[in-house]
């Protein structure tokens, strides 16, 4: 299963047809440019460097430049990933001392540029992205079908706000699968779909399905390519330890965080969808958990309920784009909805037969309080055009943590 098929179960919100076209054809085509927080650049014990990479996965160009800097990888701060197939920019710090070394670095497709000292940049210190995109094979009634569909999406309150492909995989859709089997305690089971699945159609496929059907450890680290360096990871400490446990926990934090947050924005994703189908997603109702909205940026940790008494306030502030209706990122300290949302939301969690005490139950590091995520996206400053012989071409804001291409599948509906 191809993503397109994955997400072909999620509702539009839109209802009229879409522009078709496609996407990245050229890492040019889809240009990401991050806004930081501005606490990254107080004190003095790193350099904060701007990093622009082209066709490069994020955590693979830091370990690339911990390799070659002579530094641990974990000693590089970040504050999010970006799209692989894709020109990126953003901010990474390394150890002041390390400040001359990194700055020498030549790397295919990289530069780097020293900005100031600052601190350790953690995952999560940005406001947003900036997005420059185009969509080609478009027709020229391109632009008037966007601007239909953004007139719509607009009195609906926005578009919806599904995380988006890169959560789950592109070719390999099962990131989210691996994440319940990890909630479920099969660790073997886990690794075994991690490394085992293939579809045929990428480098590495056959030594996938040879362990898949063997489970022969020693066989695949010497059919494994050098460049699948998590699942080598992964296979080096399991030889070492006989606990495929321990060998999740070896991964670098970003990549064992993954397939629990993929099994999240699976949840919340199939959540939003039946929201669409049967409530108002711009209307909040009796039960419904709100997160707080200034600026247009939702303020996640600032959230209250819904009640008879605030409803008609929390309407209007909702009308004036100050507050957002919220969806459940499942986890052990979430704020649950009532009513209503809350009833969808137990329903979901019942039909995957999965309490919310799993997520505390995992390993430390894996463990996932959860949250609340508005369930609307409105792109801020959006701006788009048709360019002849090209295609159209997109201008937005969005705050961090919502994606580009849930915003493009509204308009595209390419699946």
């Amino acid at each position: 299963m191809d993503y397109r098929e994955f997400f072909s179960q999620f509702r539009h919100l839109s209802e009229k047809p879409g522009i078709g076209g496609k996407i990245k054809v050229l890492p040019e085509d889809f240009v990401v440019i991050e806004d930081p927080l501005p606490q990254i650049f107080e004190g003095r014990k790193h350099a904060i460097f701007l990093l622009k990479k082209r066709n490069w996965d994020t955590m693979a160009v830091i370990k690339e430049i911990a390799k070659r800097a002579g530094i641990s990888h974990r000693d590089i701060g970040f504050a999010g990933t970006k799209d692989r197939h894709a020109v990126t920019y953003q901010y990474i710090s390394v150890p002041a001392g390390a400040k001359e070394k990194v700055e020498s670095l030549q790397i295919r497709d990289v530069e780097l540029r020293f900005v100031s000292y600052g601190r350790f940049i953690k995952l999560g210190h940005l406001l947003g992205n900036r997005f420059r995109i185009i969509i080609r094979d478009v027709d020229g009634c391109a632009f008037d079908r966007t601007k239909e569909i953004i007139r719509e999406l607009r009195e609906k309150g926005g578009f919806p706000n599904y995380f988006g492909y890169q959560r789950f995989g592109e070719r390999r859709v099962v990131n989210h699968l691996i994440g319940k089997l990890l909630l479920q305690g099969e660790f073997d089971e886990a690794a075994r779909l991690f490394l085992g699945y293939a579809d045929g159609s990428m480098e590495g496929d056959e030594a996938r399905k040879n362990f898949w059907e063997t489970e022969d450890v020693d066989r695949a680290l010497e059919e494994f390519p050098r460049f699948l360096r998590y699942e080598r990871t992964l296979l080096y400490t399991y030889k070492k330890t006989g606990s495929w446990k321990k060998a999740f926990l070896s991964l670098p934090l970003p990549i064992m965080r993954i397939f629990i947050h993929a099994y999240q924005s699976y949840l919340f994703n199939r959540y939003l969808s039946r929201r669409i189908e049967e409530l108002p997603l711009n209307e909040p109702l009796v039960g419904d958990i709100v997160v707080q909205v200034k600026g247009g940026i939702p303020y996640r940790d600032r959230t209250y309920r819904v009640t008879e008494t605030n409803l008609n306030f929390v309407r209007e502030k909702v009308k004036r784009g100050e507050a957002m209706v919220s969806g459940p990122l499942f986890g052990f300290a979430m704020r649950r909805a009532k009513g209503i949302p809350g009833e969808l939301e137990e329903e979901i969690l019942e039909g995957e037969g999965i309490t919310l005490d799993a997520f505390k139950k995992l390993p430390k590091p894996m463990a996932e309080p959860g949250g609340r995520r508005e369930l609307l996206i409105r792109p801020i400053g959006l701006t788009y055009g048709y360019l002849p012989e090209t295609g159209m071409c997109f201008r937005f804001f969005l705050p961090k943590g919502v994606y580009a291409t849930s915003v493009l599948r509204e308009i595209m509906k390419d699946h």
